[in-house]
């Protein structure tokens, strides 16, 4: 049986083909060679969700690196084995171990009792559900808010509740709710409750301030203070933000779904 022969036009259109699959092979050859330090670095650059999570699809190494605790803490109060690195059993002791950059993974089910939770570090928490109802953050009576933010945040797919108070408490840096539901007590003490309260660029600061959080609130200072809602349910409290300090309500937008009112609005400098 004769073998056919190749012409030289065969030629010319197959070796362009070829040549870009050794290329495309070269290419990820060359990433997965990377040792696992330089790959969760570059892993980092990712928007956690849903980019740097969908990572954890390609292989079993991508999602150890994808999943490591220096790319997320969570935070999951039914765990038992507490020795699991990046595990924590409330937000508050998440928030204490975390670095600046870093990301929480709050879990879904039940509710997280927070109170006066103060983020002096530049932090993302994010719900680990599907819906922002199914990550609450419950704030009781007799506290002034469930977080208390000063630095540079975002908060993103979570339910955050409060009795009596506010939902949160803008101190300084640039605060980012993308996401999220907010909700404040209803009839008859609505009028003592307030989702988003923002003191931000008062020209006196609290006298009891340590030097270390003063050099913290200068450096904000200089980053700029604001606070950014995107996509955000807002229910019950006497009005949707509070000011105190120098910044004011702007570019603001509604949209009525069937349920539910969302909106987008942002609390800066005039």
């Amino acid at each position: 049986m004769e073998i056919p022969k190749i012409s030289k036009l065969d030629k010319l259109i197959a070796e362009p083909r070829m040549k870009k699959k050794r290329m495309k092979l070269e290419s990820l050859t060359s990433l997965n060679n990377l040792d696992d330090g330089c790959l969760m670095h570059i892993l980092s650059f990712l928007s956690p969700i849903p980019d740097r999570y969908n990572t954890a699809l390609v292989c079993h190494r991508w999602r150890y690196l994808a999943c490591h605790p220096r790319l997320w803490l969570r935070v999951d109060p039914f765990v038992k084995d507490l020795s699991l690195p990046g595990v924590f059993h409330s937000i508050e002791s998440a928030v204490s171990a975390a670095r600046p950059g870093d990301t929480i993974l709050i879990g879904a089910g039940g509710n997280h009792h927070v109170s006066n939770i103060q983020i002096k570090k530049p932090l993302c928490l994010i719900g680990s559900g599907e819906i922002p109802d199914e990550t609450t953050l419950v704030c009781s009576r007799g506290s002034d808010s469930a977080l208390e933010l000063l630095s540079t945040c975002k908060l993103a797919n979570l339910t955050v509740k409060a009795e009596l108070g506010c939902c949160l408490l803008h101190r300084s840096g640039r605060l980012t709710i993308d996401g999220c539901v907010l909700q404040c007590e209803t009839n008859p003490l609505d009028h003592l409750s307030c989702p988003i309260v923002s003191t931000a660029g008062r020209d006196k600061e609290e006298d009891n301030l340590s030097l270390v959080e003063v050099k913290e609130t200068v450096v904000e200072k200089i980053k700029g203070n604001s606070v950014a809602v995107l996509q955000t349910r807002i229910e019950g409290g006497a009005k949707a933000v509070a000011t105190s300090g120098d910044l004011v309500l702007q570019r603001v937008r509604v949209m009525y779904s069937k349920d539910y009112l969302y909106f987008w609005f942002d609390v800066d400098h005039e």
